[in-house]
């Protein structure tokens, strides 16, 4: 975790040298920016593996701080705000952040919240492809088209049935937990019970299992979570 570089974007230089103190602790390298401008240009130099980003800034803000980096990175991006109006803008805008905290917040939260974006990330990106087309036994999932088809006809997903499908059928063989299934689809900020992954897998069965009562695709590893088999018998 050492090699692990966070970048800490913030005016308010105490707060920022407090969220470094405590990722430094649990060893991770950190930098920290006061403007826009300079974020942008450390961002560049620096290549760090994630970014906290308030978005009350000087010179640029943090907007346009986090969309000059979305455009040229998919690393990972969190943002403060001291307002929840902005939280809004946030989502609404589009911006591309993975997730966000409110001020105030405790240090132990933004450590949190790092090492959850950080888990997500590296699950997804060990499991970049260059293929476009998953086959598995009688089923073709697009993952470029949102598509899935069996026997070479398409079936109906919704955006929330096909991400979760995505995610096991990109870790064939790996059992993963409701928690990591919600942490990946639905975001670290999910408040909800852990039961929607179960009802999306039911409805995911439905749609692509012969005998729901001995899948061959998805597989329930009982007190643990979820499997993708691929359609072995």
């Amino acid at each position: 975790m050492v090699d692990m570089k966070i970048m800490v974007v913030d005016d308010e230089v105490e707060l920022a040298e407090l969220i470094k103190d405590y990722l430094e602790e649990e060893r991770y390298s950190v930098m920290i920016s006061t403007n826009g401008k300079e974020a942008v240009e450390m961002f560049r130099t620096h290549q760090p593996n994630l970014v906290v980003l308030d978005i009350m800034l000087p010179v640029l803000d943090g907007m346009e701080v986090c969309r000059t980096i979305r455009s040229e990175s998919n690393v990972p991006i969190i943002m403060l705000s001291a307002k929840k109006a902005d939280v809004d803008k946030i989502v609404g805008l589009g911006l591309g952040a993975d997730d966000y905290i409110v001020k105030p917040f405790s240090p132990g939260e933004v450590v949190a919240r790092v090492k959850a974006q950080l888990r997500r990330y590296h699950m997804l990106s060990s499991a970049e492809t260059p293929k476009e087309l998953l086959r598995f036994n009688k089923m073709e999932i697009d993952l470029k088209g949102y598509t899935v088809a069996m026997n070479g006809k398409p079936i109906e997903f919704t955006a929330k049935e096909f991400e979760i499908l995505r995610l096991l059928a990109l870790h064939p063989g790996q059992v993963l937990t409701r928690e990591q299934i919600i942490e990946n689809v639905w975001g670290f900020n999910h408040i909800g019970d852990l039961n929607t992954v179960t009802v999306h897998i039911k409805k995911i069965r439905e749609k692509i299992e012969i005998n729901l009562s001995n899948p061959q695709y998805i597989k329930t590893v009982w007190g643990v979570g979820y499997r993708f088999d691929g359609g072995k018998k």
